[in-house]
Order: C-alpha cells, then structure tokens, then sequence
C-alpha cells in the first residue's frame, strides 16, 4: 500500500467496498487506526485484484512472491515495502543499479547503521548475525552492530544543501577535511573558480561537485555515495568517477543511474530488482561487465531470473541518412549576450530522425534549442522554420494546474505510467513525475519538430532507457524530427540517428557543429573529451576506457575515440 497516494477521503474507501471478502462479512481491508488509510490483510487477501484495478491512485499493488523470499531483510510496517536481501561491501567501488523506489536508499541507510534491519517484524543483532551467517556480510554487519564502522553519506538530492551548510565554499570545505587532501580535490573536481562563492549561490551542478568534495574529503570506513552525476556534463561526470575511484582502498558503495559512469568506477556490481513501491531484490554481486551486461539483458544467471525484457544497442552504419528525408533547413545562427557568445553551423533536420545534442555544459545548447523552437532570437538572421515546433525546457517551472488539465494523449499517459498522476497538481509532483508529465505533455502536441530539453534529469536507468525506445517508436510512426539535449551518453547512443556536437569554454563561448553520423559526432565529442569509448562485445553498449589502458593508447593512436569492438 502507497500511503503516499492513497487518498480515502476522496474516493470514500472504494478498495473496501469492493473487496470480495470484505463483501461476504470478512474484513480483509479495515481502516487504520493512526492514518485512518485501508490496511490489508495480506493472510485474508485472496489476490484477485479487483481493488488494485479499482483504485483511482493505483496505490495498491499485489504480488505473490516465490516462498525463498517470505521474509525480508527489512520491511516498512504492515503492507509497506520489503527489501531482500543486502549490497555486499568490499574493497574498492561497488555499484548498485536499478530504478527509483526500490530499496536502494533503504540499504544505504543499514549498511550505514542508520537503519536496522528488522527481518521483516522485530528483531535484534543476533537475530540478524544469524541471518547472515556464513556470508560475506558476517563481519561487516557484526562491526555495525558494534559501532565500529564509521560511514559517510552522499545524499541524493542536493537542492537542500544551502539549508544546513552557510558561508563560502572554501570555508565550508576546510571543515570537513579530515584527511588533509582537499587541495587535491579542489582540482580534480574543478572547483578553484568555486571556493570564495556563498553556498546560497552555487549552481546544481556546483552543488553535486560540492558535496562530493565534502563527502570524500572525510575520513571513514565506508563511502555511500548517492548519485554522483545528477547536474553534471560528461566531462564533469568522468572527473567526479576519477575522484570517487581513488577511495578504492576503503569499502565505497554508489548508485548511479548512468551505466557509463557506473562501469567507468566500479569493479564491482548489484543489480536490484522488484516492483517500484511494493518490493526490492539485491541479486548476487557480479563483475561490472556482468553486471551491467545482465541488466540490460534483463535477466540474472545466477538467480535464474528473468525480470524485464532485453534491452539492445546497434551500431548504426555511415550513410543511414538515405532512409530519411529532409524536413527543413536552418542558417548558420549566432547569438551574443555580452560575457557568452554563440556561433552555430548551418544545418538539416531530417525525418524520421532523432538528433541527439552533446556538449559542456553552458556552452549555448539550450540556447540553440530556444532559438529553433522561437523562444529566443537569433543576432544574425530571423528563423522561420515553418514547421510546427513542441519544446520541453530543461528547468520545468510547476504551475498550480492539474496534471489532467494538460491534454495528455491516453498513448502517453500509459507509456510513462503517469494514469495515477492525473488529479494531483503540477506543484505537488517530485521531480521525476514533474519530468515525465513534461515530456508527455510535449509529445502529445502536434508537431512536426520536438525538442527535448535534458529529458533524463531525475529519472532512472529503466525510465531513461523505456524514454529512448518510445522516442525512436514515437519518431517512425508519427513521421517527426526528435531532438534530444542530454549528458547520458548512454542514452544518446541508444536513441539518435545523428549528432550534433557543441565546443567551447563554459559561460564564454560556444560553437555547434551541423548534424554529423553518429561515429564523426561521437569521435568529435570523446577528443573533446579526452576520453576514449569501445563497444561491448555482448551487448554493443558503450564503454568508456580506463586511461592509459592498452585499449586506449591504441585507439587514441589511430584517432578512433569510438566505434572500437572489444
């Protein structure tokens, strides 16, 4: 049961009124006593599912789970979420990837010894040392128990930062050095130009890097960092992995939702998987390459799971424009705002076609988009595309409307699973619903042209990867240009026919590319970069190398930065 959604006062207690035992004189949902929300007797229940298709909110969920797994590690009260089993700590960087909702806070917080594991009812350490018996856990948990292991966490949002930390960075900063290397971090995390600004003014992204810096900065015997990237452009990304990576020595746990990223830092991995607010299962740890590879596959060898479908990547070959057609063309466009300036080569937009757009963060890409979409004017030249345009900004402002008041196509709603969504109000929703609900609303316009503006900001792996699949779809059947502006180079890879690549200096200037193939707009972007990318031999997913590994001295030597078979 979702307490958060349910809502009796508005639908009078449907869930009882049509339950067939409650019908027949049994009371298997009665109202309880603190909240005065339905509790559901889950040994009455017999899972016909009447009130989980009744439900206005969809805040019910039933699940018959194999009987291995009758008694969780930990579970939030009756009818509340359960989670399996535990993320197994061990020297260097261990990963776990899986989407929102389904425990991964929840293990961070036991293995922190901020929460203790109740198995599923009340139980004490030795009820728990006994559970874990015999595994890789055994001394870990039994030094928790004994407050002997010092944890330091990363939270996840980083938004609050300003409420508890005051002053100048610098200051900030030096407080939490306790391990006397923040010079070190200062550089490799880029934050010289940061150090004498109030934390009241810092920028998401200077945020993420701030907290980072005071998280590894500090001396413990486990790091617990909660996404990393959120904020960042790739190159920030890959330096906040390179950071991260020299806690080796220490037990280091990280969630990420960026598969590349996650790859890039770990040795180690977990897959967790269940039903998002009912149930969670940490599988075996894995080798990151397995890891990663069986995620995508959807299906862990070890448990003999199948959980979702296979996702798969493709290389597309040089000259698939043939397949497409020419909608419109745009002149070279340049734009000067006094302390940043921005200069765009001439370009085609093609359909179908999904244009994927990278580059640094503040070099001109959101303003590129603008001055397409007609939000913005170019200094040059007026831009009438002709074409009807739907935009999806990259800061979504929540206004007090209702989500149903949008016009939402039904295809949508169903596709982004946001049915539940439609009486709750635009300012009420957490970012990751705010951020589907846009993206619907977007795709449900008319148009010839649709811009995406960082679609995948505050949304999971599975929800970033069931974004670039419909978009591809979306795309082909409706005959429509998509172009898409984000970081997650996995994502870009998976969804874009094309690339369009912007260089500069952050702030200052910006430069774009016309549209290139994706392995010219892939090299151009990784020398950028200076990172080299080869392709998974089982899965064709990107992988970035390690630098100076022998795979990418020899890619760096024929200037193949991508498109390299393992």
């Amino acid at each position: 049961m979702n307490k958060d959604r349910c809502k009796p006062k508005d639908c009078n207690y449907l869930c009882m009124r049509v339950c067939p035992v409650n019908k027949t004189g049994g009371e298997c949902i009665v109202i309880g006593e603190e909240d005065r929300k339905p509790v559901i007797s889950e040994k009455l229940c017999t899972g016909c599912g009447i009130c989980v298709s009744k439900c206005p909110y969809g805040a019910i969920t039933i699940i018959n789970l194999p009987e291995a797994l009758e008694r969780p590690v930990h579970q939030y009260g009756v009818n509340g979420f359960r989670l399996f089993n535990l993320p197994t700590p061990r020297k260097g960087v261990v990963g776990i990837v899986g989407c929102n909702g389904i425990g991964k806070t929840t293990a961070l917080k036991i293995l922190s010894g901020e929460l203790t594991p109740n198995l599923g009812g009340i139980a004490g350490w030795p009820d728990i040392l006994e559970r874990f018996k015999g595994s890789e856990l055994q001394t870990y948990l039994e030094k928790l128990s004994r407050s002997e292991i010092k944890a330091v966490y990363k939270p996840q949002y980083v938004e609050g930062i300003p409420k508890v930390a005051k002053g100048a960075v610098k200051d900030v900063l030096e407080r939490m050095d306790e391990r006397g290397g923040l010079r070190g971090i200062v550089e490799k995390l880029d934050l010289k130009n940061s150090l004498e600004k109030d934390v009241s003014q810092l920028s998401g992204g200077e945020l993420q890097r701030i907290a980072l810096a005071a998280t590894i900065a500090r001396e413990a015997d486990i790091y617990l960092i909660d996404e990393p990237s959120s904020y960042l452009d790739v190159k920030e990304r890959l330096n906040t992995a390179r950071a991260i990576h020299e806690l080796k020595d220490k037990y280091v746990i990280v969630v990420e939702h960026d598969l590349v990223v996650m790859d890039y830092l770990s040795e180690y991995v977990h897959v967790i998987f269940g039903q998002t607010g009912a149930y969670g299962i940490i599988s075996n740890i894995m080798s990151v390459r397995a890891g990663i590879n069986e995620y995508l596959g959807g299906f862990l060898k070890s448990e003999n799971m199948r959980f979702r479908e296979e996702i798969k990547f493709e290389v597309r070959p040089p000259g698939g424009r043939k397949s497409r057609k020419a909608l419109v063309g745009y002149p070279m466009l340049a734009k000067n705002y006094g302390r940043f300036s921005l200069r765009v080569e001439a370009g085609e937009i093609c359909t179908p076609e999904v244009l994927g757009i990278l580059g640094p963060n503040a070099t001109g890409k959101t303003t590129f988009v603008k001055m397409l979409a007609g939000a913005e004017k170019p200094d040059n030249t007026d831009v009438d595309l002709k074409v009807k345009v739907s935009y999806k900004p990259q800061y979504i402002k929540p206004s007090d409307k209702r989500v149903s008041e949008l016009g939402l196509k039904p295809e949508t709603v169903e596709r982004f699973r946001i049915s539940h969504l439609m009486e709750s109000r635009l300012v009420e929703l957490s970012g990751g619903e705010l951020q589907k609900v846009a993206i619907a609303e977007c795709l449900s316009k008319e148009a010839d042209v649709y811009m995406l503006d960082e679609p995948s900001a505050y949304l999971d792996v599975e929800e970033r990867l069931n974004l670039a699949k419909y978009l591809h779809k979306f795309g082909f059947e409706n005959k429509a240009s998509i172009m898409v502006v984000d970081h997650d180079i996995l994502l870009i890879d998976y969804l874009s026919d094309e690339l369009l690549v912007f260089e500069g200096e952050g702030g200052k200037t910006g430069m774009a590319s016309r549209p290139l193939s994706m392995r010219d707009g892939m090299n151009r972007f990784l020398a950028q970069m200076n990172i080299t990318f080869r392709r998974d031999a089982d899965t064709k997913r990107p992988r970035a190398n390690k630098q100076g590994s022998q795979k990418d001295n020899e890619q760096r030597a024929k200037g193949e930065y991508y498109y390299y078979a393992d």
